[in-house]
């Protein structure tokens, strides 16, 4: 039976810059960074991430881009504050899709490796909500 995500996997091409990324920006906890032991196909740290385990590892491969995306929830007066930390890195925001009144607001950036993550104010229940009135 499943019971949750257990982790989410990104590969990165520098594993220091990406650290940095997710502290200054999404508040990560590094709870363990392989250096120089190799137990998987990388090197790699662990973060915690409002709670949820978030590998990095560093390799060679490039990805591309695409709307597969990790979001994370945050509150809407967050925003702003997510917004200029996101400008302040000089990521790229990606523009958002068009909404319906209720389901929430989201800010779309990609990293460095062009990983795609969003920032949302909303929750399942309420974008149901909004789809089955919209």
């Amino acid at each position: 039976m499943i019971k949750g995500i257990s982790h989410i996997t990104f590969v990165v091409r520098n594993l220091d810059q990406t650290a940095a990324l997710f502290k200054e920006i999404l508040d990560a906890e590094e709870v363990y960074d392989s250096g120089n032991e190799r137990h998987s196909l990388y090197p790699e740290k662990f973060f915690l991430i409002g709670g949820q385990w978030i590998a990095v590892m560093q390799a060679e491969e490039v990805v591309n881009r695409t709307y597969h995306h990790v979001a994370f929830q945050v509150t809407a007066t967050e925003l702003d504050t997510y917004r200029d930390r996101i400008e302040k890195a000089g990521l790229e925001i990606r523009h958002s899709r068009s909404r319906i009144a209720g389901e929430g607001e989201s800010i779309y950036f990609y990293d460095f490796d062009n990983n795609l993550f969003e920032l949302h104010t909303g929750t399942l229940e309420e974008r149901v909500k909004a789809y089955k009135k919209g």
